[in-house]
């Protein structure tokens, strides 16, 4: 073997490194918006099961889910607009809704009776769908999808999120918090 070769093979290395380290550096971070929806209150979206009482009014009292449209089917005042709305804003609205005609002054509070589901993919021991828990960081989500593969990247994942109507993707670091109805995606890492 030549002199000449070695060279050779040592520049079409480097090149390919190169390419495969670019592709990295082209990942934008997501915008502030991504990491301030953990922080906000809770709004409410399709697949979130709710306990809505009203006071003294046991016919009302019941569990209701978010249909895929954004809405609950609530008695007497029919379809009500769910999603995007948080807990208080829902209340106040039913509340509303049952003042005009059917009871004098409605007392109305919402629980989340369970929340939608946090999807995880990738390099993780049983992909999935999962019951999201409040508080949950993307390390939990993981150990409930059955831990790492041997070949993920176990800093950062890819975390899709619907945030007002758009979706948007972030990488964060596993000990970032999740949020319901987030996708969360463990690449494989590159050595």
């Amino acid at each position: 073997m030549s002199v000449v070769q070695p060279k050779i093979l040592l520049a079409l290395s480097l090149a390919a490194m190169m390419a495969a380290l670019g592709g990295c550096t082209t990942y934008k971070p997501a915008p502030k918006a991504f990491n301030e929806a953990t922080i906000q209150p809770y709004t409410l979206d399709s697949g979130d099961r709710l306990r809505v009482t009203v006071f003294d009014q046991q016919s009302l009292t019941n569990t209701y889910t978010v249909d895929q449209a954004g809405y609950i089917a609530f008695p007497l005042i029919g379809q009500v607009p769910a999603r995007g709305r948080t807990l208080q804003q829902l209340s106040g609205q039913i509340a509303q809704k049952l003042q005009q005609g059917y009871l004098r002054d409605p007392d109305v509070t919402i629980d989340v009776d369970r929340y939608r589901s946090v999807f995880i993919m990738g390099e993780v021991g049983q992909p999935g769908q999962y019951a999201y828990v409040p508080g949950m960081t993307v390390q939990n989500a993981i150990a409930v999808a059955g831990g790492f593969t041997s070949r993920a990247n176990q800093r950062m994942v890819d975390v899709t999120r619907k945030i007002n109507g758009q979706v948007l993707t972030g990488r964060i670091n596993i000990s970032g918090p999740i949020i319901a109805g987030d996708t969360i995606y463990v690449r494989e890492r590159l050595f």
